[in-house]
Parts: C-alpha cells; structure tokens; sequence
C-alpha cells in the first residue's frame, strides 16, 4: 500500500478527499472513530456501575480516572514496543484485550477493587498500541495530508466522544449498566476483527522493526524508559509536548467546574449540558475551519494567536457572566483549540523515525493524565475563589502558556531530532 504523495515540506494544502483516498488511513481513522465511541460508552458506564454498587462518589469518580490516569506509566514502561511489533497484531491485540475487559466487567460480578485493576491493567497497554496506529498514520500521509489527517482525527474523536456519551446515557437507561458495557465489547470486538483482516501483514523494515529476536520483557522496559528519557531531553520535543499537553490540561480544569459553576449561579437545570457542549462544538468548528481552509504556514503562525484564543475567554467568568455570555466564551475558548493543528508538521518533523510510535505514545498517554489532573487541581483552587474566579485562572493559565510559546525560537533553527536507540528487536 503506498503512502499518500506530497511534500514534507511546503506550503502545499492537502484536502479532506485526499487524505480519506488511502486506504490504510481510512481504516485506522474510522476504527478509531468507532473505539473512541466505546471507550466513552464504557468509561462511563462502568462509573455508574460502580455508584450503583456502592453509592459512592468517591469511587464513582475513581472508576472514571482509572481509564485515563494509568497510561502515562503505560508509555513510560512499555512504549518502546509500539516502534518493535508488528503493528497489525499489536492493534488487534489491543482491541481484542480492550474487549475482553469490557465482557469481563459486563458478565462477572467482581469486588470493585478487582474491576479497577482490570480497567487500570487494560490502561497500562492503551498507549503502545495507540501509538502503532499513529505512526502507521504518520507513514501513510506526508507532508500536509498527515497534518489534515490528526485534524480530521481530532473532529472524528470530538464527535465520537460526545455520541458515546449520549449513546451510554441511553444504553444504561435501556439496557442496564452490565449490558450496556457488552455493547461497547461488541464495538471494540469490531475495531480488531476490521483491522485483522483489513490491515496488510507488514515487513519489519515497513514498521521500523528489526528482524530477528525477540522482545524481552526487562529489555523493553528499559528501552522504553531510556527513549521516554531521551524524548523528553530534547528541547524541540519537549518543548512541543507541553505545547500540546498544558493548554488542554487547564481547560479540561476548566470544563470539570462548568457544572458547579450553573449551579453556584442557579441557572435552570439542564443549562449545564448546553454549557459543557460548547467547548467540543467549538473545537469541531476550529479544526474543520483551520485545517480545511488555512495553508500550512498560516496554521503555524496562528498557533499563538489561537492559544491566546483559547485561553483569553475564560478570563472573562471572572465577572461570573449569565448563560449567553458563558456560552459565547466557552464556544471561543473551544475554537482556540485549533492551534494544535499547526503544531502537527514541526512535532513529527521533530521525531527521530525509529522512535515515532513511542512519543505518539507518549504524547497521547501525557495529555490523558494532565487532563484528568486537571479538575483535581482547579477544584481545589475554586474553593477559595469560587468557580468562575478558578474558571478565570485556567483561563490565564493558558494565556502565559502561548506567552512562553511566543519565546521560543523557530524550530528549524534547534537540534530536531534524538537518537531512539534499537536494544530489543522483534521479530516478523
């Protein structure tokens, strides 16, 4: 299967039509779609399951963290294979294991600490296999076609979010909490099956393994540990992945106090759920307007002017603004999420080929646990300026974050890329 044509480099625009056109993107993209759509049906059915079985919040919320908090030692751990197995067994695997969970948590009535162990061990692995899918992704479109191609994932993943959501309120009042979590089993059970028959049996060299040997538990984690470290030294990575990790983390602080904040402000019930739909609309809207109309070095250089945008209207539930104001500044803040797409091309270019897998990996697994992070944080800063006052220093939070973005010098004049080096191999 060939890649997808175009210029690494440029100012060359892809389109949507372009980017769908290759095969191997087009399953990885749509199979993603749908696991997004059973991990939201699944992370919240089992949180509920798990409130009807105790009748406490407490852990109510810990069975909804367990699904996001473990992946960062996932990546940490065991990244490194997502550069050294064969990306068609390992993504099947993951979906294959994703569902057995699922049906293990549907069909056997478990002590609550056993359930979380199953969901936080299933977590440990999401990032190695997620990670192989993006690097197949990063293989199959060059140049601008991949930044359209994480563009158009970002939508799906909003999209597929916010159905899942809707799709588990319904499933559990239909169905019951158990059942629900068999459906979204059903759903993962598809992802493999599509990918095993569909996804092409690859050579080592097309995935970057090396043949020959086999991948030991000790040695992978050291490799994984000694290539997250050597990511994290180099200044352009780095640098990029906290561009794309604190923005998200202090609005995601933001978005778990939206709820408290109607609250504190008595809006009429159900106006919280208008309020929380605005950020993923206006990050629908960003993405599909920046990456569609935008020319690739217009999207790098508003990558400030987003963050900006992003976080600036949050500054403004400081003066405690009523239900249309609100909206209007959560829809903006949602748009300024956009930047991310401009941040694409120079974060790949900045990736060493044989350690790609790993720092999608990473990236990915990072961003999940700063955004569960978050809340916990913003939380306790709301209860001593109240929610909009929090809700206002998130806000300002990402401000300084694209101050700090507008410091840094253009990535074509830094080191780009490290060294991953190969210690464990695998074979074919």
């Amino acid at each position: 299967m060939t890649p997808t044509a175009g210029p690494a480099q440029g100012n060359h625009r892809a389109t949507y039509r372009e980017v769908l056109a290759e095969p191997r993107f087009r399953l990885l993209f749509s199979t993603r779609a749908v696991s997004i759509t059973a991990d939201a049906l699944r992370i919240t059915t089992f949180s509920v399951l798990v409130y009807s079985s105790t009748g406490s919040a407490l852990l109510s919320a810990v069975a909804f963290g367990t699904g996001f908090l473990p992946q960062l030692f996932g990546s940490l751990l065991l990244g490194s294979l997502a550069d050294r197995l064969p990306p068609r067994a390992l993504i099947t695997g993951g979906y294959a294991v994703t569902c057995a969970a699922a049906l293990l948590l549907a069909l056997v009535r478990m002590p609550i600490a056993a359930s979380l162990a199953v969901v936080a061990l299933v977590s440990l692995a999401t990032p190695v296999f997620h990670g192989a899918s993006s690097r197949l992704v990063a293989q199959s479109l060059k140049g601008d076609a991949y930044v359209l191609g994480r563009s158009l994932n970002n939508i799906a993943g909003a999209g597929a979010q916010l159905f899942g959501l809707a799709l588990g309120g319904a499933a559990v009042a239909a169905l019951g909490p158990r059942r629900a979590l068999a459906v979204s089993a059903l759903l993962y059970l598809g992802c493999a099956l599509a990918v095993r028959i569909r996804l092409p049996r690859l050579r080592p060299a097309e995935y970057g393994g090396t043949p020959g040997g086999a991948v030991g538990e000790r040695g992978a984690v050291r490799a994984s540990l000694q290539g997250a470290g050597l990511l994290l030294r180099g200044r352009t990575v780095r640098r990029l992945m906290l561009a794309q990790w604190l923005p998200p983390a202090f609005v995601a602080g933001a978005e778990g106090l939206i709820v408290a904040y109607a609250g504190e402000r008595h809006f009429a019930p159900g106006w919280y759920a208008v309020l929380m739909g605005c950020l993923p609309v206006g990050m629908l809207v960003g993405d599909l307007l920046v990456g569609r109309l935008l020319r690739p070095r217009g999207r790098e250089r508003l990558v400030v002017p987003l963050t900006v945008l992003s976080g600036l209207p949050l500054i403004g539930f400081a003066a405690q603004p009523g239900v249309g104001v609100s909206s209007c500044l959560l829809l903006l803040a949602g748009f300024g999420y956009a930047y991310g797409v401009g941040l694409q091309r120079p974060f790949l270019d900045a990736l060493p080929p044989e350690g790609r897998g790993q720092a999608f990996g990473l990236l990915g697994s990072g961003s999940m646990t700063l955004q569960g992070v978050g809340p916990v944080c913003l939380g306790s800063v709301a209860a001593g300026l109240g929610t909009g006052g929090a809700i206002a220093v998130a806000g300002g939070a990402v401000t300084l974050t694209a101050g700090w973005m507008l410091t840094w010098h253009r990535a074509g004049r830094e080191p780009s890329r490290t060294t991953i080096p190969a210690s464990t191999t695998a074979s074919s």
